[in-house]
């Protein structure tokens, strides 16, 4: 008979060596051949844990007491960082920070396919200068508390909503903005949401800065379409923040955890702000989806560039286009790029960017890949370079399976989910080889990693 695992209870205390870093920056440790997450400890580190969770095949635990600390340990530079749960990294050395993401990578590869891993070339992360500030658009929750706006995230695992007043790694024009936004709908009594109620107005403050232009755009979401006193409001935006090029408002009425709502109306000014990425030029409109990191989206799309390695000739894929940026990026070294999206709306704002740009040799259709891709190569048009950026659940089942019958010779996945991107791969591994995987450091301070990874037919 198996003799019987000693199981953790709840509440029990126990020491523990920090191995190595979750996928989620939690560290991770082993207690009596049992995986224990503790989020906040770091590799190399001995410490004393609690256990807060028991579930089947791990233990979540809280640190009681470091013993020996990681000598990459720092102070947090935000106030809240404890309680937002924005961030996970902060009390990690930056460039630690770097060489763990890499290892993430290592441990997802590790954990879902049957390659050897130590044969691998997984380069080192590519990091930024200044790892603060960098983020171009941030929604913050609103609350009224005493007579007081309250704008900022709900807490870690709970619904207590942490006032942010400075969010260090947000662009200090979107700090700016929404607390200046916050005084206006205070000075003017503007009635809050209350979520168990249901009642007041405005929900949510969405800012969004153009780092390269300097436009604002602010985004107030409403449970409901009347906005009193919207003259003046409007008015006190353009006083206190002339930087604002598009006042939007956006009704949600639902009871969700979706920011917007299907209504949008223009309240002042231009429905969209200018961005620039290197020679591009975008048009963010309220609901654009575009890279929350434009310093490091232009690092990221370079490596896709030099990964398709492109002479002028080539048919290319942007199978999860959006607004047309990675294509675009690659336009001018294509012989022909063809874009597929399931949002009609992205679609149309990537014929208008083509064209802006002045491209001949784009062509974007609203659907599925996996069903548009076949019917073009049925029709004898065939892809050298197919480039995939999907959401962090990975690649559609029947997107692989129609990459690995088209079988193009070059097929370049940009993935935000090591976890899915290793899964993907070990599928794709059927037909396809890993030249090599590059780590990007998009989202510094968090646990989130990029990749892109080449992968070459077999």
């Amino acid at each position: 008979m198996k003799k019987e695992q000693i199981k953790i209870q709840p509440k029990q205390t126990f020491p523990l060596t920090i191995k190595r870093l979750g996928i989620n920056g939690e560290g991770v440790g082993y207690f009596k051949k049992q995986v224990v997450f503790v989020p906040g400890a770091l590799p190399g580190e001995e410490v004393v844990v609690e256990a807060t969770k028991i579930h089947p095949k791990y233990a979540e635990a809280r640190i009681k007491k470091i013993r020996i600390r990681s000598p990459h340990r720092i102070k947090p530079l935000c106030p809240v960082y404890a309680q937002c749960g924005g961030c996970q990294l902060q009390h990690l050395q930056y460039d630690q920070q770097l060489k763990e993401k890499r290892d993430i990578v290592i441990q997802a590869l590790e954990r879902h396919t049957k390659l050897d891993v130590s044969k691998l070339d997984i380069r080192e992360t590519i990091g930024m200068e200044n790892p603060w500030g960098y983020r171009n658009k941030s929604s913050f929750q609103v609350r009224e508390k005493d007579g007081k706006v309250l704008a900022g995230l709900y807490g870690l695992n709970s619904h207590q909503l942490i006032n942010i007043d400075q969010c260090a790694v947000q662009h200090a024009q979107t700090n700016e903005a929404t607390t200046q936004v916050k005084k206006i709908l205070e000075d003017l009594n503007i009635p809050i949401y209350h979520e168990k109620t249901r009642k007041g107005l405005v929900r949510t403050i969405v800012t969004r800065v153009g780092m390269q232009t300097g436009e604002l755009q602010i985004v107030l979401i409403t449970s409901k379409k009347e906005l009193p006193k919207k003259d003046l409001i409007i008015q006190e935006i353009q006083k206190r923040l002339p930087n604002v090029k598009s006042i939007v408002q956006n009704i949600n009425g639902e009871k969700t955890s979706l920011i917007f709502g299907e209504e949008t109306h223009s309240l002042a000014g231009r429905e969209f702000i200018q961005e620039v990425l290197g020679d591009l030029q975008f048009e963010l409109s309220a609901r654009t989806f575009f890279q929350l990191n434009p310093v490091q989206t232009v690092k990221l799309y370079n490596e896709v560039k030099q990964a398709a390695g492109l002479t002028g000739v080539e048919k290319v894929v942007d199978a999860y286009c959006g607004v047309g940026t990675i294509g675009l990026w690659l336009a001018d070294k294509a012989g022909e790029v063809r874009g597929m999206d399931v949002i009609p709306e992205s679609i149309e704002d990537a014929k208008k960017n083509a064209k802006r740009h002045g491209f001949t040799n784009t062509k974007y259709v609203p659907g599925k890949a996996e069903e548009i891709l076949p019917k073009w190569v049925k029709k004898g048009w065939k892809p050298d370079v197919i480039v995939v950026d999907p959401p962090r659940t990975g690649l559609d089942h029947r997107l692989l399976q129609t990459i690995l019958q088209v079988e193009a010779k070059k097929l370049i996945y940009v993935s935000c989910n090591p976890s899915t991107l290793a899964k993907d791969i070990q599928t794709l591994s059927k037909k396809y080889e890993v030249t090599y995987i590059q780590p990007v450091d998009m989202f510094p301070q968090t646990s989130h990693v990029e990749c892109c990874a080449l992968l070459i037919k077999k």
